[in-house]
């Protein structure tokens, strides 16, 4: 199993709307992805304000995924909710 993780790391002066991020964000990229889940993280304490982990069955079917046309779409609508330059993780689930 793959995880695809994007973290939003807390930066001064930035914005970052929590609702749009769950409610229109994340589903956006579930529908985009063909995917029925994702975990969400809000920030409590810590480096980071929100983080998302997505799950793939291999590294082949994440490419895939995220070579699907829409992920254009997907990125363009990050602006909607933050201003905050994401980082991005992809890890091998081993436990």
């Amino acid at each position: 199993m793959i995880r695809f993780s994007v973290f939003y790391p807390k930066t001064e002066g930035a914005s970052f709307d929590h609702d749009y991020y769950a409610n229109k964000h994340v589903p956006l990229a579930l529908k985009t992805w063909g995917l029925d889940r994702a975990e969400i993280d809000k920030g409590i304490d810590g480096p980071y304000e929100a983080a998302v982990h997505f799950t793939f069955d291999s590294l082949e079917a994440m490419g895939a995924a995220l070579g699907n046309p829409g992920t254009g779409d997907v990125m363009a609508d990050v602006a909607n909710y933050t201003t905050i330059q994401a980082v991005t993780q992809t890890s091998e689930i081993v436990g």
